[in-house]
């Protein structure tokens, strides 16, 4: 009842925005095994702001190496002592990842909650996980961060459990919560494997049909295109990673011509490798799609940074012993999209960009033209390159056939005992599914 009478008195009942400060070290790429580079403070505030935080002050470093207690170097650090009590700051964000031990000292030092980089992300993904799957993707990769670091949250992990009934042989607290870790993360892995076996089965009838991934740096406008794209109603706003689960749609154009279309989770420079590892199930549509469509915000600081670190993902997510006729994600055919073509210098930043990758297209999403433009070059790329070719097919494989039969693609057909010779118009991507998988044997060349 009193939040009512706030209401009606004109207070708000929202609660206050936290009061962040973000701190990046600029590092030599080749620290730490790659974890080096430089920092990206506008990305860490616009995450910070798409987490819920008001960014009240910056702060950057360059350094040989991070100051190992603390990270920062003293002077460094008494500057953002100083800020955060001048800007009644209640978080201080670092770009960087921090150990353990760091974090607990410039917690103790600073005396405001410290987050990292993929604690902010983590929380990020948290907040957004709407599906079963996401939400326990986020959970998985929040435990995998947290079992190293226990001992920044417990302050009685080298005492001996004590109590009735917490009496054990000589374990200690610590080995305790990292036993129920243990657990509850192999739980999540195996519900996370049966979710990804149900999906399989509900989606083996997409074998047959072309499919095609928009993948990209997250905020990209992936989403404004799907729905230029497929008329479909997908979730939109202009804030980092604000969709998470991959959504499927079917472009119908005529019986010829028709792909599926999937719009992906966005990618972002130095994604945490625990959320590569659990969201390998929703990006299992990267790995299936015969086509992939990456997006690059035209109207970035920095297309090219995007560009690389989308390719850096997509290596991680390649399987690290390629079994035979798997095609590793980055050797997939590519469609290069620049969106938010109407933020810049179209011409300009079309000759600049068009040079260096060729076919590529220049796009606004929210222009009803761009998506046909992507759509008729999805399509061209579904029926480019097709050929004729003669297959022999066993007769239990004969239904296969019937998506050739209603796009008018079986030229001529013929039965040889329990086989069915076929003469077909096809893509090769169709044909090394029907070698692979049905069973056909190339005849001959027509």
């Amino acid at each position: 009842m009193g939040t009512r009478q706030d209401e009606q008195a004109g207070f708000s009942t929202e609660r206050p925005r936290e009061r962040a400060i973000v701190v990046g070290v600029n590092l030599p790429d080749a620290w730490l095994g790659g974890k080096g580079g430089a920092c990206d403070l506008p990305e860490l505030a616009a995450l910070a702001d798409t987490a819920g935080a008001e960014v009240v002050g910056r702060i950057e470093q360059t350094r040989p190496k991070p100051e190992s207690a603390t990270f920062l170097g003293s002077g460094k650090l008494a500057e953002l002592k100083e800020m955060v009590v001048e800007r009644e700051a209640t978080l201080v964000v670092f770009d960087n990842d921090l150990s353990p031990a760091q974090g607990r000292n410039l917690e103790k030092h600073l005396e405001v909650n410290i987050l990292d980089r993929t604690e902010l992300i983590l929380d990020i993904f948290a907040k957004h996980a709407s599906t079963r799957q996401s939400r326990l993707q986020v959970e998985l990769a929040q435990l995998q961060y947290l079992l190293p670091r226990l001992t920044r949250l417990w302050s009685h992990l080298e005492r001996q459990a004590g109590g009735i009934g917490t009496r054990g042989p000589g374990e200690t607290q610590l080995e305790t919560d990292r036993r129920l870790l243990g657990r509850r993360i192999a739980v999540l892995r195996n519900e996370l494997k049966e979710i990804e076996s149900n999906r399989r089965t509900q989606t083996a009838s997409r074998d047959e049909v072309f499919k095609a991934a928009l993948i990209g740096y997250t905020n990209a406008g992936k989403s404004t295109l799907m729905n230029a794209i497929t008329q479909a109603d997908v979730y939109v706003k202009d804030q980092l990673f604000a969709t998470l689960d991959a959504t499927t749609r079917r472009v119908d154009v005529d019986e010829r011509r028709r792909f599926l279309l999937t719009d992906t989770v966005g990618f972002i420079r130095k994604l945490p490798h625990h959320l590569v590892e659990s969201f390998k199930a929703t990006l299992q549509e990267v790995r299936d799609a015969d086509l992939l469509v990456h997006v690059i915000d035209a109207s970035a600081e920095d297309p090219a940074h995007q560009i690389a670190s989308v390719d850096k993902v997509l290596r991680e997510l390649a399987p690290k012993k390629a079994k035979a006729g798997n095609v590793e994600p980055l050797q997939k055919p590519m469609l290069m999209v620049f969106n938010k073509i109407d933020l810049v210098d179209g011409e300009l930043f079309a000759n600049r960009y068009g040079r260096m990758y060729p076919g590529a297209l220049f796009v606004s999403g929210v222009d009803p033209a761009g998506g046909a433009a992507v759509r008729d070059a999805i399509l061209d790329r579904r029926l480019g390159g097709e050929m004729i070719r003669t297959v022999r097919l066993p007769l239990a494989k004969l239904g296969v056939l019937s998506s050739f039969h209603r796009t008018q693609s079986v030229l001529e057909q013929s039965f040889e005992g329990d086989f069915c010779l076929a003469t077909l118009r096809l893509s090769e991507i169709e044909l090394n599914r029907l070698l692979s998988r049905e069973g056909a044997e190339l005849i001959a060349d027509s």
